[in-house]
């Protein structure tokens, strides 16, 4: 199966050594996404709702590119700073997206992330049906 590569040419995707995402076949996994708008600008910061959001969207972005949507969603991880604190407002954003798709999910907290600013950060894992299924592309 060929592998295709989506790329938001951040600089951290060729230092690390990763893709934004990956599909290979119907499975498509966006790595960790964070709240960067296409300049690399941190949006929402103290946010927790709103860095949820533009993850949410950078997310969003990534599985078009890969030729997949949302309603494609079959799994999601979220990481968040501090989970008492925010748990309510990221899961508010998540439902808003995910609401009528419901993947399952994970939402642990974490120590930190790459940046101190940063709030929350979320994975996500996609299927995309071949059409010969009965699937949508």
């Amino acid at each position: 199966m060929q592998r295709h590569l989506v790329s938001t040419d951040t600089k951290w995707e060729p230092l690390v050594g990763y893709a934004r995402a990956v599909r290979v076949g119907p499975h498509v996994h966006v790595s960790g996404t964070t709240a960067t708008d296409a300049e690399g600008r941190l949006v929402g910061v103290g946010d927790a709702y709103g860095q949820a959001r533009q993850a949410l969207a950078n997310i969003a972005a990534a599985l078009e590119a890969a030729g997949a949507g949302l309603r494609h969603v079959v799994r999601t991880r979220i990481y968040v700073l501090d989970i008492a604190a925010h748990w309510q407002a990221v899961g508010r954003a998540h439902g808003e997206v995910f609401g009528a798709i419901r993947p399952a999910t994970s939402m642990v907290q974490v120590a930190r992330l790459i940046d101190p600013r940063m709030l929350v950060e979320i994975e996500a894992d996609a299927f995309v049906p071949d059409e010969a299924e009965g699937g949508v592309k």
